[in-house]
């Protein structure tokens, strides 16, 4: 049995989407399924030349063998769903727990019509919040009660257990980042949930004593989207300077910059409960690392960040991202 949880321990836009990807293609999971909110997180996973986006979808959809899932946990908006499904090719492979709570379209309405959450909060205005209002009011529907992801429906946490139970692998995938969660990040400049690695195990119906792992995702650059503090912000000029330009997946808005930020890093693993952690953007720390795939051959610099990053986590950092492409990541899961 191997049950594994990959958070994000900034604001998100860590890169989570590449190492699912790439612990899939690795670990080979049975099961892959997502918590998180809904389709306000977007994950960009790239393979060959091909950027895939997806909001719904679990990033591990790369992994052809695993069966997808999307925990009770989650919002389903059933466009968004059903335009991914197709999109990936997954439809055959993946499946909604029927207590999951649906965005409708005038969730998506209020969600851009109010200035509270558009304006001073930063929303993305994919109607999450006022869907999670309405679920918490016992006023929303469940996917259970949609005719079209009738043929979607399944009682995810069962269908995890069970292949825990039979020895399986199951990889949970967490949205957004820990700065943003509803209890522990930067109040009120937050999403509508928790999304702690603990609030991952839950959206999926999955106790605590079956979690082996959680690998929490940190940006060698943190970044934010939207309003809020961000202690470590740098100015767009200086940004700009060091090659670092981001847009969100979802909004397409311009992401803001940071640098490390070892207090928060250490607040973020002592709260997810990091076993491991991945680094990503080591090639923005030295543009010389872009692509390495042994650790041996990382420039003096990238080695003392990854040094320094280990001391303020508390945790040894056993992925490292070199580049985007799937193929462009140091795995050292295996010499720890």
């Amino acid at each position: 049995m191997s049950c594994s949880i990959i958070v994000g321990g900034f604001f998100g836009d860590e890169g989570k989407g590449k190492i699912v990807a790439h612990i899939a293609h690795h670990d080979r999971p049975s099961i892959i399924s997502r918590g998180g909110v809904g389709p306000n997180a977007g994950h960009t996973v790239r393979v060959g030349e091909k950027d895939y986006g997806v909001r719904m979808v679990p990033s591990g959809f790369v992994y052809p063998d695993a069966t997808l899932m999307i925990g009770s946990g989650v919002l389903v908006d059933p466009r968004v769903f059903l335009h991914e499904i197709d999109l990936v090719g997954a439809r055959d492979r993946i499946f909604i727990d029927g207590r999951c709570g649906i965005i409708e379209e005038e969730h998506v309405a209020r969600d851009r019509e109010s200035e509270h959450l558009r304006d001073r909060i930063g929303s993305t205005g994919t109607g999450c919040g006022p869907a999670n209002a309405d679920r918490v009011l016992r006023l929303g529907r469940q996917a259970k009660d949609l005719p079209e992801l009738s043929d979607f429906i399944t009682d995810v946490a069962e269908r995890i257990n069970l292949a825990l139970d039979n020895d399986e692998v199951v990889l949970l995938e967490g949205t957004q980042g820990f700065g943003i969660s509803l209890y522990f990040g930067t109040y009120p400049f937050v999403t509508s949930k928790d999304t702690s690695a603990s609030q991952i195990a839950a959206d999926n119906g999955v106790g605590p004593t079956r979690i082996d792992d959680v690998i929490v995702v940190f940006k060698a650059y943190p970044t934010r989207v939207g309003e809020g503090p961000f202690p470590t912000e740098m100015s767009m000029e200086r940004s700009h300077k060091l090659g670092i330009e981001e847009f969100g997946t979802v909004t397409h808005r311009q992401r803001r910059i940071g640098t490390w930020d070892g207090e928060m890093a250490r607040y973020s693993a002592m709260i997810n409960g990091c076993t491991q952690a991945a680094i990503t953007g080591i090639d923005r720390v030295d543009p010389a690392c872009f692509g390495v795939t042994d650790y041996n051959k990382l420039t003096k610099p990238a080695m003392e960040f990854i040094e320094q990053a280990e001391e303020d986590i508390g945790r040894p950092v056993t992925l490292i991202s070199t580049g985007p492409e799937l193929s462009q990541i140091i795995d050292l899961r295996g010499e720890v």
